[in-house]
Formats: C-alpha cells, structure tokens, sequence
C-alpha cells in the first residue's frame, strides 16, 4: 500500500525570524539536484484548514529553442538562487508565528508508467496535488531518460514529481512544529522508491524472462540515490540540529524497501 514520505527538520535555537533564511537555503539544497526554480508559493494562517493567506503559482520561463541542440537549458545557478529567494522573500514578506509557509519545487523520478504520482499536504489534498501530463520540465534534463527505451518498455519512465518545503510558525497549529519539525519537506507518496504493484507478483520464473524485476531495481535504485543526495546535501549545508526522514503509516523506508526487493527475488 502506497505511503507518505517526509523529513522533519529541527534547528538549535531557531526563531521565526530565522524561518526565510532556512527555507531558502533548503530550497538551493534542492536545486542542485532537481529543479532550479520555484513553481508555487503560499502562506496558510493557523492551520491548514484555513484558506491561504498569500498563494502565488509561477509560470514557468519561455525561452526560444535553442538552435544548437547541445547548448544547455537549465537556468543559470545565480538566476536560480535570485528566483529562489525572491519567491521566499515575497512569501514571507509578512513573517507571523502563526503562519506555515509552503514552497512548491519539482523534480524528475523514475515511476512505474501504470501508476499517476499523487500528492497531498499532511493528508489534506489540494486542487494542485494532481500532475499536469503536459507538463515538460524545464528544469531537468531528461536526455538519459528519454533515450533509455528498455525501460519504456518495461513500465516506468522519468515523470515530474512536487516536492514541498514548508516552514512553521512556533503558533501554527497549536506548536506543530514540535511533532512536525521547523522545516517539512513532503516527498509525496513513496511510490517512486518503493513501488506498489497493481497486480500480484508474477512468479519468479516469469520476472526473470521479462526483466522487470532487473529493470525496477535499478530505477528504484536511481530513484533512493537521488533522495539520498538531497538529505545529505542539508545535513551538511542547512546547520539543522536532527533529521528525520518517516513516512505517514510510520513504517521505516528501508525495512519497506528490503521486503519489497526480498519480494521480486
């Protein structure tokens, strides 16, 4: 059964006016390996029932193809940070312990092509958790991906997942912070690292003729290696006190991800 997966971030001594320095740091962790820009940002007042105090979804830049089809398409890594942090400063513009801050981010994982990622926000889905199939990234690229067509065919491709910062106000929530951590990321469910499979397991005959098995290791693989990079880039950049990386049902990742591969083998 699909999960939530999230890391819980706690900081010595923080304060509320430390909040937008620690989000925007996060959010450069982030873009070193996914994508470069914020894509939406909002403020929720007392808790996550309440309608958004402040919401705004950036469209992404337009640009001309380029005529040399090597030239690159990422945003440079100074236009990034700049995007980065004018979209936090304007979030947080007016800083309230009471409010949660939330910035939308997005990056590519390998996903089982029978299955759409869905997300939501501590449980609470919104009209933007569903993914935009027209969506092209161009944050990322996806050359490796698209030319990889053993994996098409065996039932996963590269698709654009969100990832959500939020950052808590000592007052949301009643203290949310406390259980939740001064910084949330919400890695939506877990899917991407420990596939759920619609069907039963073939036997073990039939995944070794037909690859699979093989094949969603080393996506799921890609997939871990890529959540990995991302953690340990905050632990050493981001000066927090502990980590937690848990999921909603409050099963560890590596014991689900060991019985799922024990399962293809």
């Amino acid at each position: 059964m699909a999960d939530r997966l999230y890391l819980s971030l706690w900081y010595p001594n923080f304060r509320l006016e430390a909040l937008p320095a620690a989000l925007a740091t996060v959010l450069h962790q982030f873009a070193m390996i996914g994508g470069k820009r914020v894509a939406a940002a909002t403020a929720y007042p007392i808790s996550f029932t309440e309608p958004p105090a402040y919401q705004r979804v950036y469209a992404p830049e337009s640009r001309t193809p380029p005529l040399d089809t090597f030239s690159p398409v990422n945003p440079d890594p100074e236009s990034a940070i700049r995007q980065i942090d004018e979209a936090v400063a304007e979030a947080t513009e007016q800083l309230h312990d009471d409010m949660a801050y939330e910035f939308e981010m997005r990056w590519q994982l390998w996903t089982p092509d029978d299955r759409e990622p869905a997300y939501n926000r501590l449980g609470l889905a919104s009209a933007r958790d569903a993914p935009d199939p027209e969506s092209d990234d161009e944050d990322e690229t996806q050359s490796d991906a698209d030319s990889d067509a053993s994996s098409l065919a065996h039932g996963w491709r590269p698709r654009t997942h969100t990832v959500r910062v939020l950052g808590f106000g000592p007052r949301f929530d009643v203290a949310g912070y406390e259980q939740n951590g001064h910084l949330l990321i919400d890695f939506g469910i877990d899917t991407p690292w420990i596939p759920d499979p619609v069907h039963p397991a073939p036997s073990l005959a039939a995944l070794a003729e037909s690859g699979l098995d093989e094949t969603a290791q080393i996506h799921i693989q890609q997939n871990v290696e890529k959540l990995l990079a991302f953690t340990l880039l905050i632990e050493k950049n981001c000066g927090i006190s502990s980590r937690l990386l848990w999921t909603e049902s409050g099963e560890p990742l590596a014991e689900k991800l060991i019985a799922r591969l024990q399962r293809v083998h």
